[in-house]
Protein backbone atom coordinates (compact mmCIF):
# COMPACT_ATOMS: atom_id res chain seq x y z
CA UNK A 1 0.00 0.00 0.00
CA UNK A 2 1.22 3.24 -1.07
CA UNK A 3 2.75 6.11 1.33
CA UNK A 4 0.86 8.98 1.70
CA UNK A 5 2.10 12.65 1.84
CA UNK A 6 1.58 15.18 4.37
CA UNK A 7 -0.75 16.74 2.11
CA UNK A 8 -2.70 14.02 1.05
CA UNK A 9 -3.45 13.46 5.22
CA UNK A 10 -4.42 16.86 5.43
CA UNK A 11 -6.80 16.16 2.95
CA UNK A 12 -8.00 13.53 4.38
CA UNK A 13 -9.81 15.43 7.34
CA UNK A 14 -9.11 13.50 10.18
CA UNK A 15 -10.47 16.55 13.03
CA UNK A 16 -9.37 13.99 15.61
CA UNK A 17 -5.53 13.37 14.21
CA UNK A 18 -2.58 15.10 13.94
CA UNK A 19 0.28 13.80 12.39
CA UNK A 20 3.81 14.12 14.09
CA UNK A 21 6.75 12.39 12.65
CA UNK A 22 6.10 9.00 11.90
CA UNK A 23 2.56 8.15 12.44
CA UNK A 24 -1.00 9.58 13.26
CA UNK A 25 -1.77 10.42 16.94
CA UNK A 26 -4.67 11.04 18.89
CA UNK A 27 -5.29 11.53 22.24
CA UNK A 28 -8.74 11.38 24.05
CA UNK A 29 -9.50 12.38 27.70
CA UNK A 30 -11.43 9.69 29.66
CA UNK A 31 -14.14 10.20 32.39
CA UNK A 32 -13.18 6.88 34.43
CA UNK A 33 -11.00 3.66 33.49
CA UNK A 34 -14.24 1.80 32.94
CA UNK A 35 -15.11 4.19 29.85
CA UNK A 36 -11.37 3.97 28.46
CA UNK A 37 -11.44 0.39 28.80
CA UNK A 38 -14.55 -0.55 27.21
CA UNK A 39 -13.20 1.76 24.46
CA UNK A 40 -9.96 -0.31 24.14
CA UNK A 41 -11.68 -3.40 23.99
CA UNK A 42 -13.87 -1.66 21.13
CA UNK A 43 -10.74 -0.39 18.98
CA UNK A 44 -9.36 -4.04 19.68
CA UNK A 45 -11.75 -5.68 18.03
CA UNK A 46 -12.53 -3.78 14.93
CA UNK A 47 -8.89 -3.99 14.99
CA UNK A 48 -8.13 -7.67 15.01
CA UNK A 49 -11.11 -8.00 12.54
CA UNK A 50 -8.92 -5.44 10.45
CA UNK A 51 -5.64 -6.94 10.63
CA UNK A 52 -4.26 -3.33 11.27
CA UNK A 53 -3.37 -2.52 15.35
CA UNK A 54 -2.77 0.77 16.76
CA UNK A 55 -1.03 1.96 19.62
CA UNK A 56 -3.02 2.58 22.41
CA UNK A 57 -1.43 4.06 26.16
CA UNK A 58 -4.20 4.50 28.47
CA UNK A 59 -2.96 7.04 31.59
CA UNK A 60 -4.18 9.06 33.85
CA UNK A 61 -6.84 10.62 32.44
CA UNK A 62 -6.20 10.38 28.81
CA UNK A 63 -5.86 7.77 26.45
CA UNK A 64 -3.11 8.26 23.48
CA UNK A 65 -3.89 6.31 20.20
CA UNK A 66 -1.22 6.03 17.34
CA UNK A 67 -1.15 4.67 13.86
CA UNK A 68 1.05 3.85 10.68
CA UNK A 69 1.63 1.04 8.78
CA UNK A 70 4.81 -1.37 9.24
CA UNK A 71 5.38 -2.99 6.02
CA UNK A 72 8.57 -1.75 4.24
CA UNK A 73 8.87 0.91 7.00
CA UNK A 74 7.02 3.89 9.33
CA UNK A 75 5.22 5.20 7.08
CA UNK A 76 0.61 6.30 6.76
CA UNK A 77 -1.27 4.58 4.37
CA UNK A 78 -4.69 4.77 3.87
CA UNK A 79 -5.51 1.92 5.87
CA UNK A 80 -4.28 3.96 8.80
CA UNK A 81 -6.70 6.98 7.91
CA UNK A 82 -9.45 4.37 7.16
CA UNK A 83 -9.01 3.05 11.05
CA UNK A 84 -8.75 6.49 12.47
CA UNK A 85 -12.19 7.43 10.82
CA UNK A 86 -13.06 4.22 12.67
CA UNK A 87 -11.45 5.16 15.81
CA UNK A 88 -13.08 8.64 15.96
CA UNK A 89 -16.35 7.08 15.53
CA UNK A 90 -16.04 4.41 18.27
CA UNK A 91 -14.46 7.56 20.63
CA UNK A 92 -17.84 9.50 19.79
CA UNK A 93 -19.75 7.04 20.82
CA UNK A 94 -17.98 6.43 23.75
CA UNK A 95 -18.07 9.96 24.91
CA UNK A 96 -14.93 10.52 24.97
CA UNK A 97 -13.44 14.08 24.09
CA UNK A 98 -10.41 14.56 21.67
CA UNK A 99 -7.33 16.75 22.56
CA UNK A 100 -5.81 16.91 18.70
CA UNK A 101 -3.28 19.84 19.84
CA UNK A 102 -2.13 17.59 22.92
CA UNK A 103 -0.50 15.04 21.20
CA UNK A 104 3.58 14.87 21.07
CA UNK A 105 6.33 12.67 20.07
CA UNK A 106 9.90 12.94 21.17
CA UNK A 107 12.60 12.14 18.65
CA UNK A 108 16.12 11.89 20.34
CA UNK A 109 18.71 13.13 17.45
CA UNK A 110 22.60 12.24 16.86
CA UNK A 111 24.56 14.14 14.80
CA UNK A 112 26.89 11.82 13.39
CA UNK A 113 29.37 10.71 10.02
CA UNK A 114 29.51 7.11 11.31
CA UNK A 115 25.70 6.21 11.30
CA UNK A 116 26.54 2.77 9.89
CA UNK A 117 29.11 1.82 12.42
CA UNK A 118 27.07 3.54 15.69
CA UNK A 119 23.82 2.20 15.08
CA UNK A 120 24.42 -1.29 15.65
CA UNK A 121 25.43 -0.29 19.21
CA UNK A 122 22.48 1.94 20.07
CA UNK A 123 20.01 -0.08 18.60
CA UNK A 124 21.45 -2.81 20.96
CA UNK A 125 21.58 -0.46 24.13
CA UNK A 126 17.92 1.03 23.83
CA UNK A 127 16.44 -1.89 22.40
CA UNK A 128 18.24 -5.05 23.21
CA UNK A 129 18.96 -6.33 19.76
CA UNK A 130 20.57 -4.77 17.11
CA UNK A 131 18.41 -5.18 14.29
CA UNK A 132 15.95 -2.39 14.95
CA UNK A 133 16.91 0.37 12.58
CA UNK A 134 14.62 1.33 9.79
CA UNK A 135 16.44 3.74 7.22
CA UNK A 136 17.81 6.39 9.35
CA UNK A 137 16.12 5.46 12.95
CA UNK A 138 16.12 3.16 15.92
CA UNK A 139 12.68 2.31 17.30
CA UNK A 140 11.50 0.07 19.93
CA UNK A 141 8.73 -1.93 18.52
CA UNK A 142 7.14 -1.42 21.70
CA UNK A 143 7.68 1.85 22.71
CA UNK A 144 9.63 1.41 25.63
CA UNK A 145 11.65 4.40 24.71
CA UNK A 146 11.74 7.02 21.85
CA UNK A 147 13.20 6.52 18.45
CA UNK A 148 16.77 7.70 17.90
CA UNK A 149 17.43 9.02 14.31
CA UNK A 150 20.70 9.71 12.67
CA UNK A 151 21.19 13.38 11.38
CA UNK A 152 24.35 13.39 8.71
CA UNK A 153 27.04 15.54 9.70
CA UNK A 154 30.86 15.88 8.63
CA UNK A 155 33.46 14.27 11.01
CA UNK A 156 33.98 17.43 13.44
CA UNK A 157 36.56 17.51 16.70
CA UNK A 158 34.64 17.57 20.46
CA UNK A 159 33.44 19.05 22.08
CA UNK A 160 30.39 20.07 20.29
CA UNK A 161 26.57 19.24 20.98
CA UNK A 162 25.43 16.19 19.14
CA UNK A 163 22.36 15.10 21.03
CA UNK A 164 19.04 17.58 21.14
CA UNK A 165 15.70 16.55 21.03
CA UNK A 166 13.23 16.85 18.29
CA UNK A 167 9.54 17.99 19.87
CA UNK A 168 7.17 16.86 17.06
CA UNK A 169 4.19 19.29 18.02
CA UNK A 170 0.83 19.76 16.38
CA UNK A 171 1.15 22.50 13.91
CA UNK A 172 -1.87 24.24 15.96
CA UNK A 173 0.29 24.64 18.74
CA UNK A 174 3.87 24.83 17.37
CA UNK A 175 4.10 28.93 17.78
CA UNK A 176 2.44 29.03 21.34
CA UNK A 177 5.43 26.30 22.28
CA UNK A 178 8.33 28.07 20.76
CA UNK A 179 7.28 31.39 22.47
CA UNK A 180 6.66 29.98 25.94
CA UNK A 181 10.18 28.88 25.71
CA UNK A 182 11.64 31.47 24.87
CA UNK A 183 9.64 33.69 27.68
CA UNK A 184 11.02 30.98 29.75
CA UNK A 185 14.59 32.11 29.03
CA UNK A 186 15.56 30.40 25.99
CA UNK A 187 16.50 31.86 22.29
CA UNK A 188 15.45 31.24 18.76
CA UNK A 189 18.80 30.26 16.99
CA UNK A 190 17.56 29.19 13.33
CA UNK A 191 14.08 30.06 12.62
CA UNK A 192 14.77 29.95 8.71
CA UNK A 193 13.10 26.47 7.93
CA UNK A 194 9.90 27.04 9.86
CA UNK A 195 7.65 25.72 10.08
CA UNK A 196 8.61 22.62 9.29
CA UNK A 197 11.55 22.82 12.40
CA UNK A 198 12.34 25.99 14.59
CA UNK A 199 16.21 25.57 16.69
CA UNK A 200 15.61 26.70 20.24
CA UNK A 201 18.96 27.16 23.05
CA UNK A 202 18.37 27.32 26.03
CA UNK A 203 20.35 29.80 28.01
CA UNK A 204 23.22 27.55 28.39
CA UNK A 205 23.09 27.23 24.47
CA UNK A 206 22.21 23.64 24.58
CA UNK A 207 19.86 23.35 20.91
CA UNK A 208 16.64 21.73 20.75
CA UNK A 209 13.77 21.58 17.53
CA UNK A 210 10.58 21.93 17.06
CA UNK A 211 8.83 20.14 14.49
CA UNK A 212 5.75 19.79 12.34
CA UNK A 213 5.04 18.03 9.33
CA UNK A 214 4.02 21.66 7.25
CA UNK A 215 6.67 22.45 4.83
CA UNK A 216 7.94 18.76 4.02
CA UNK A 217 7.12 16.55 1.19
Amino acid sequence: MDRLSNQQILDAGLADWRKLAQALHARYSIPDYITAAAFVAEVAQVAEAGGHHPDLKLTHGVIDVSLCTHEDGLWVTQKDIDMARTISEIARESGLDPEPTAVTQLEIALDTAHEDSVAPFWSVLLTGSPDNKIYDSVFDPTGRVPGLWFQGTEDHETPRQRWHFDLWLAPDVADERIAAAVAAGGSIADDSAAPSFTVLSDPDGNRACICTTLGRD
